[in-house]
């Protein structure tokens, strides 16, 4: 055998087991035509758990019921701190799960300087062919949203991140409205919702119409008809039967985002974070089970496809410190108590608001509050769902009788009392607090599907679209 066709026998096999090498890569490492992206924002493993343990209480029967996406076959835990603060906050937190990349507080999907854009993954998704989602049950230019399809240097730019909507080719939003709908451009007065139709959105905002929607090669800015303060959707505890919820919209993304090539969907359930910032244990539970069903949604679509799809459940931060236990209770708790609270604390806000306008802040005025917060709360006496102690009943005629509306946060309205009735309850249940704000620990990563297993153990969170991508690419 001469030299040459020795040489050309080895070259030929060579590429041979080279060319099988490759095909069984690609086999062990599938690639995934199909991501949903869910962000609890706020929640973190106490969250979770407490929303667990509320689920189990309720049944009655003593059996621990998990949430779904907590059975989810790989689990990890993700770092969350900014480029210029520990405890980091949504931008920059956002940012670094939609961009790979870490930032200062405030900025959207830019760098530090706030001068240089960073690429998000569905912007990326959008360019390989993808049809890409962005979903929150937040207005959708707060912060965790607009970080996947808008570039500005502060968060409160609402107007700015508007235009960035508009201007975009995402083929669907869905959620939250506009906190600043108009402004002026270039000595131009703009309406967000006109530019964006001018752009190829269809604007939906009726529950008729949502209904009706098809695929079709309109792209879609879907605000839901039934919105409150900050441009938000209603939470989940105050919502009305026929509420469009989030995992409404998030089956309603899955029949028009579906296609041949696949899409990338971002999902948030944004009030989970607000609730925390005014320590409403009874109405996170309500908003966690409302984000779990949206994850369900997507569950249901992967078993028809789970060689093709990733899911990914995760938080930007926790909010509020929440802690499984109180010095109230010590070892004791009984979550099935949070049921007795009936409305958001934002929502009782609202109902005091309307009481004050025909009572008086005085000895009487207590006595019928009392039976207000009875019947919103469970409060009262030994007849009642939840016996209030001594101490209990004078905390509560304190914060009454410094009764005050003029608590305004980003967040919404919040009365002290409602504070301490919400307080109250946590402590029975066997909950507590130990913030209004963010806190640092680190948020739960949970995942199922193609290349899943990359998502376990302990990684940062910009290492999560990092990988995501791998999935895709």
């Amino acid at each position: 055998m001469t030299k040459f066709r020795l040489f050309v026998l080895s070259f030929l096999a060579i590429s041979f087991f080279a060319f099988i090498s490759c095909q069984q890569a690609e086999q062990n490492n599938p690639k995934a035509k199909y991501v949903f992206f869910f962000i609890g924002d706020g929640m973190g493993v106490s969250q979770v758990l407490a929303t667990e343990a509320f689920q189990s209480a309720m049944t009655g029967e003593g059996n621990h019921i998990p949430l779904g996406f907590r059975e989810f076959p790989e689990a990890g835990l993700s770092t969350t701190y900014a480029a210029n603060r520990f405890i980091t906050g949504s931008a920059a937190a956002g940012t670094a799960l939609a961009t790979g990349y870490k930032t200062n507080i405030g900025r959207i999907s830019m760098d530090t300087s706030g001068t240089v854009p960073f690429e998000t993954i569905a912007e990326k998704a959008k360019k390989k062919g993808m049809k890409v989602g962005i979903i929150s049950s937040v207005s959708i230019d707060h912060a965790t949203p607009a970080v996947f399809y808008a570039h500005q240097p502060n968060r409160g730019m609402y107007f700015e991140i508007g235009l960035d909507l508009a201007a975009s080719n995402i083929d669907f939003f869905g959620g939250g409205g506009f906190r600043k709908p108009e402004g002026e451009f270039e000595g131009e007065k703009i309406k967000i919702i006109e530019l964006a139709q001018q752009n190829g959105f269809e604007y939906i905002n009726t529950k008729a119409a949502f209904g009706a929607l098809t695929p079709s090669d309109h792209k879609v800015l879907f605000v839901n008809p039934g919105l409150t303060g900050g441009e938000a959707m209603l939470y989940a505890i105050d919502q009305p039967e026929g509420y469009i919820s989030l995992a409404d919209i998030t089956k309603k993304a899955i029949e028009l985002l579906d296609n041949e090539n696949g899409f990338f969907m971002m999902v948030e359930g944004g009030k989970i974070d607000w609730v925390c910032h005014a320590n409403d244990a009874a109405t996170t539970v309500y908003e966690v089970l409302d984000f779990s069903a949206a994850v369900d949604v997507a569950v249901s679509f992967y078993k028809q496809h789970p060689d093709e799809t990733l899911i990914l459940v995760t938080a930007d931060h926790e909010t509020g410190g929440l802690g499984l236990g109180s010095n109230v209770m010590k070892y004791e708790s009984d979550y099935s108590l949070l049921a007795h609270q009936k409305v958001s604390g934002e929502a009782f806000n609202k109902i005091l608001s309307d009481w004050r306008k025909d009572n008086h802040i005085n000895e009487k005025g207590f006595k019928k509050m009392l039976m207000l917060l009875e019947e919103n709360f469970g409060f009262g006496g030994e007849e009642a769902p939840i016996a209030l102690s001594r101490g209990e009943k004078e905390t509560l005629k304190k914060a009454f009788m410094a009764y005050d509306l003029s608590q305004e946060s980003e967040y919404g309205n919040y009365n002290r009392l409602t504070y301490v009735a919400t307080e109250i309850l946590a402590h029975r249940a066997g909950l507590g607090w130990t913030t209004y704000s963010h806190t640092g620990v680190a948020v739960p990563v949970y995942t199922i599907g193609v290349y899943s297993t990359a998502f376990s153990g302990n990684i940062d969170n910009t290492d999560i679209p990092k990988l995501i991508w791998e999935t895709i690419e």
